[in-house]
């Protein structure tokens, strides 16, 4: 009997838990425990073989455009996230870490937001309130087919030759000395 009242239980706090609003908190304390952890660091281990298509314009939180080609030479740090993905959120904390470690002269971190247009406040919003200061971008129109990828969040690492050196699918701790020295080691 107990065994057939579990799920209905686990059902029941769910609910609650969702229905007075605290279950994102729930499920964001989760997450942070997990890359806490150390189970989600990310990889270290490139294989750039792929070359990256740098054919897309993307846009500042003011709205100014660039042509990601501007950008061609340096090591790039590409993270697709979006304001209403959880582990996207989870994740930018230790991302702002890393930012904050590194050489961004010859480590350019581009934060893509995949929020829709309409959501530009939203995306200024979340940015300005949790204090982060790498830089956040928008697409502007058309982006290159190997950013049109399954799930978020997503991290590209592309070398100054422009090859994908790593891609990560998932949730992932950036903040780590290895990970640090790895983007140090492709920026020489």
């Amino acid at each position: 009997m107990v065994n057939l009242l579990k799920p209905v239980l686990w059902g029941f706090l769910v609910y609650v838990l969702y229905t007075f609003g605290a279950f994102q908190y729930v499920v964001s304390a989760a997450h942070t425990t997990v890359l806490q952890s150390g189970l989600l660091n990310a990889s270290t281990v490139g294989n750039s073989t792929t070359s990256f298509d740098y054919n897309f314009t993307i846009k500042d939180l003011s709205g100014k455009k660039i042509d990601f080609k501007e950008l061609q030479g340096k090591v790039i740090f590409l993270n697709l996230w979006a304001t209403w993905c959880g582990p996207c959120r989870s994740e930018m904390a230790s991302i702002q870490k890393l930012y904050e470690q590194v050489d961004t002269h010859k480590i350019l971190f581009v934060m893509l937001s995949l929020d829709k247009d309409s959501q530009l406040e939203k995306v200024k919003s979340y940015v300005a309130g949790r204090s982060f200061t790498f830089p956040v971008y928008m697409p502007s129109g058309y982006l290159a087919e190997q950013l049109q990828v399954p799930s978020i969040p997503t991290t590209f690492v592309i070398t100054k030759d422009g090859l994908i050196d790593l891609k990560e699918v998932g949730m992932k701790n950036y903040n780590t000395p290895k990970f640090k020295k790895y983007l140090e080691a492709l920026s020489k």
